[in-house]
């Protein structure tokens, strides 16, 4: 089993599990190996140290990684909280799709009961949506979140 650091274009940094190097190769080209939080396709490994048992010794220091942009990167407790956050938003609303600025205009006016609703609007819509007073929020949601972790 190998354990490898990796990292998207936008500088999300995760852990992937793959059975061999052939294995992780053959994944990503076939853009399977996605950022959880993005979902982008475009994941190179990172400069990792390899867990050896060797008896008592103690362990060396594992080499510092690469540097990334600071403004694309977000340290790893924090990337964990947005996407537990995200799960909870996913978990606590109903997915109305495309339909989200009929569906919340509809409960604006009162024609339907009031829940949390959560979907696809395109930028225009949204803009209608918040000059007719209907209070939205642009929240884009990681594919993780939307799926159960293996």
């Amino acid at each position: 089993m190998k354990v490898l650091d990796l990292q998207c274009r936008l500088g999300h940094v995760f852990e992937g599990w793959f059975a061999s190097e052939d294995d992780f190769q053959g994944q990503r080209q076939r853009g399977l190996v996605q950022c959880p939080l993005c979902a982008d396709s475009h994941i190179e490994k990172r400069l990792s140290a390899p867990r050896l048992n060797l008896g008592a010794a103690e362990p060396e220091a594992a080499p510092a990684a690469a540097p990334t942009p600071a403004a694309a990167a977000l340290p790893a407790p924090l990337q964990a909280a947005w996407l537990e956050l995200a799960r909870k938003v996913v978990a606590q609303t109903e997915d109305v799709g495309t339909r989200f600025a009929e569906e919340a205009r509809r409960m604006h006016h009162g024609e339907t009961e009031e829940r949390a609703i959560r979907g696809r609007a395109t930028p225009d819509e949204t803009l209608e949506l918040l000059e007719e007073g209907i209070a939205v929020l642009p929240l884009p949601l990681p594919v993780a979140a939307k799926e159960t972790l293996q």
